[in-house]
């Protein structure tokens, strides 16, 4: 299955029926500890649920992400409607971003017609991961991880049931985390430089600023807290967990705001202890670190994620490349020059129509064909001498 491709959804529902007895939860607590084994509620998809591998590719955290994003909205619409007809629950969800993106330009209406449902899921779900990690909260946007996309599984959930109230609820469910996780924040006794302007983004935000002329922002004036369900009460206790921890130190500090979170959410000390050896075992099973915060330099995220991107697509499309690049004489010609001597403008020219003229015979590379696709070329020809026959790679240093 490659997530990035046309129809996996079709591909993955057919591998969650061939294993069928490890992915059938008949409880939503089971289903929701099954997901943040995958890391989607951390916002660090590093697996799907199947136990099994549900792919021959290595999948980025991305195509994780999208995987268990869509799972988890099947999951919540088969629990919900007791009806397992894959079209209806597509239609379902299909709808419910639809009414999401209402009144907005947001990323639906980036969406061309796709002659199935399951297509037209397909492209929602990419558009929603490359939207802004939030619908509605507009300020704190560009620095927080895909760790609040289960917000948008808790509201679907909310729109089953009550289709005409969902959209406030929404809006409450996301201001409730947020503001959860400012106050956790401050929490921290030592707090690095980014935790300082998350602190002053959220106290310059519309909704602090409206919550702050009625009363003080604390855990009391959260009224949601009370009337959460179970799940919304582990949901927002697993975020504020992450804001605290991220540097992989608790003190007394956090702790207590920790233990008064949960008091407030009326839960007890077994559900703070499971959710702080959950993220523990997380972070220590898969070697990584989680942050639901992440702030980087605009131009530099641009790269990196451009550069991700790149080097995906030459991975996965490699053979292919190396051969259209080696039967394309003066290109495999230019190339190998421009590894012992500058190319002059004509011939740098040459390369990137040459290039660009191999990326039209390779469907996964339409990338660099859009408005504006030559600007990853550099990232490309980066690549390139990876691919290049190691005799004409002088200087590259064999690793034993």
């Amino acid at each position: 299955m490659n997530p990035s491709a046309l129809d996996w959804i079709p591909k993955y529902l057919h591998i969650l029926d061939k294993s069928a007895e490890e992915t059938t939860f008949p409880e939503p607590v089971r289903f929701y500890d099954a997901l943040k084994k995958t890391g989607f509620i951390y916002g660090v998809s590093l697996d799907a649920i199947p136990k099994k591998s549900i792919s021959a590719l290595k999948l980025t955290r991305e195509e994780f992400t999208k995987v268990n994003l869509f799972h988890a909205l099947y999951y919540t619409y088969i629990e919900a409607r007791g009806n397992t007809d894959p079209e209806e629950a597509f239609k379902s969800i299909i709808d419910y971003y639809d009414t999401m993106d209402k009144g907005r330009t947001g990323f639906l209406n980036k969406l061309t017609l796709s002659p199935s449902y399951s297509q037209k899921l397909e492209k929602i779900l990419a558009a929603r991961l490359q939207e802004t990690n939030t619908f509605l909260n507009k300020g704190v946007t560009g620095i927080l991880t895909y760790a609040l996309l289960y917000v948008d599984v808790m509201a679907y959930h909310y729109a089953l049931r009550e289709p005409e109230q969902f959209r406030k609820y929404a809006e409450q469910i996301e201001s409730t985390v947020i503001s959860c996780c400012f106050l956790a924040l401050k929490s921290k006794k030592k707090k690095n430089k980014y935790d300082k302007l998350l602190i002053e983004l959220f106290q310059s935000s519309a909704d602090f600023l409206t919550q702050k002329s009625s009363s003080r922002l604390e855990l009391k004036s959260l009224r949601q807290l009370e009337t959460a369900t179970y799940l919304e009460k582990r949901y927002i206790l697993d975020i504020c967990t992450i804001t605290v921890w991220d540097d992989h130190v608790m003190d007394a500090d956090e702790l207590s705001f920790l233990e008064s979170l949960t008091t407030h959410l009326g839960l007890g000390p077994a559900e703070l202890n499971e959710s702080l050896s959950h993220l523990s075992e997380f972070m220590t099973v898969h070697k990584t670190s989680v942050k639901l915060f992440e702030y980087a330099n605009p131009v530099k995220l641009f790269y990196k994620q451009s550069t991700a991107t790149v080097k995906l697509l030459i991975l996965r499309n490699k053979k292919r490349l190396q051969r259209e690049i080696e039967e394309s004489g003066e290109l495999l010609v230019l190339l190998t020059q421009s590894t012992t001597r500058e190319l002059s403008d004509a011939e740098k020219d040459k390369v990137k129509q040459q290039l660009l003229d191999i990326c039209k015979t390779i469907p996964s590379l339409a990338v660099f064909m859009l408005p504006g696709g030559t600007v990853l070329l550099p990232i490309l020809i980066k690549f390139i001498p990876k691919l290049l026959p190691s005799a004409f790679r002088d200087n590259r240093i064999e690793n034993n």
